[in-house]
């Protein structure tokens, strides 16, 4: 799987999470059965930028931990050229990333991934719009990533 990684904060350090990124990307490849090879992006935003998105694409007006698009969610809509295997976009909110790996008492590391996994799902189909789903996506997240970053509750 390609994964490209856009910085668009101020932060540097957000990029060092790729490699964790290609391993939870070929787990799920595992775990799913693709056969296919796809790629994707990851985009690192700053609080504002991920409200804005919210805002303008999601008639949200609060900022969120992730946001995914998906290409492939309507297929009818979009035609995808046989070789390209593009997903979509995940953007991860910076700021999310480290409250919410203090308030889970967890590691930013095991957050970042989270996140990641979470949008990645989205990607590839996947929902918690009604309870059924949620747990089934909840519990891939959890197949996943619980091998290679594991709960470590911080003490």
């Amino acid at each position: 799987m390609e994964i490209n990684i856009t910085n668009q904060s101020s932060q540097k350090k957000w990029s060092r999470y790729k490699k964790d990124f290609l391993l939870i990307a070929q787990r799920a490849q595992e775990v799913l059965k693709l056969e296919d090879e796809y790629s994707m992006s990851v985009i690192f935003v700053d609080p504002e930028e991920i409200h804005e998105i919210n805002k303008t694409y999601r008639n949200i007006d609060r900022p969120t931990d992730v946001i995914s698009f998906a290409l492939r969610d309507e297929a009818d809509d979009y035609e995808m050229m046989e070789e390209d295997n593009e997903l979509g976009d995940i953007f991860i909110n910076i700021q999310a990333i480290v409250d919410q790996a203090s308030e889970y008492g967890h590691s930013m590391r095991r957050e970042v991934c989270f996140l990641f996994t979470h949008g990645l799902l989205h990607l590839l189909g996947y929902d918690h719009m009604c309870e059924e789903d949620e747990k089934q996506m909840f519990a891939l997240q959890d197949v996943i990533l619980d091998d290679i970053v594991p709960k470590k509750i911080r003490k």
